[in-house]
């Protein structure tokens, strides 16, 4: 695999006026600049959320990611915000789709910035982390093509370190250090 690129380096055309390839060097967390009609076009992170989902024995869900990035390494379930959707509901609809678990007692945990690579280009995202029990004692179903196998465990630090995202380990560190689920970020 090539090393990933940064969003700003492989957007090369104007989508204004169609001018392109930009004969500036885009910086690597700066506009998209275009020198022909002055259109700029910022790149901010995507959003994204995911989920420190415990059972009513306080075990926290992991689920084991089946494909880049990550594959293999343990992760919480979450996933992109998509369009017209707010974070809380992002939440809920990802844990259902990924392990088919409905949650409730949504609360807040804290945000971290995260690097996404996706087809070889890295995007920029920012990952919001909510705290969430899980509404019926039903056994969690990984969604096969994204996920290998999920279960509840006790959170401990060997969990942390086999997580896949850096986000993931903050916010997983934060809640411990925390002891309670205060907001803040990661």
């Amino acid at each position: 695999m090539e090393h990933p690129q940064n969003l700003q380096d492989v957007f090369c055309y104007c989508p204004q006026c169609g001018n392109g390839p930009s004969p500036t060097v885009p910086s690597a967390v700066g506009p998209f600049s275009c020198a022909e009609c002055g259109f700029v076009l910022y790149f901010g992170p995507r959003v994204a959320v995911g989920a420190l989902v415990f059972d009513a024995n306080q075990r926290l869900l992991f689920i084991r990611r089946n494909r880049d990035p990550g594959k293999g390494k343990l992760g919480l379930p979450g996933g992109f915000v998509d369009p017209g959707e707010g974070v809380e509901e992002a939440t809920i609809r990802e844990v259902a789709e990924e392990v088919s678990l409905e949650v409730t007692n949504l609360e807040y945990l804290c945000s971290a910035p995260n690097i996404y690579t996706y087809k070889g280009i890295s995007l920029p995202v920012a990952d919001v982390f909510f705290v969430c029990q899980v509404k019926a004692t039903d056994h969690a179903i990984p969604e096969q093509h994204e996920i290998s196998e999920c279960f509840f465990a006790e959170l401990t630090s060997h969990h942390i370190r086999q997580m896949a995202f850096s986000s993931n380990q903050s916010a997983l560190e934060y809640y411990l250090a925390q002891g309670s689920r205060g907001p803040s970020s990661c």
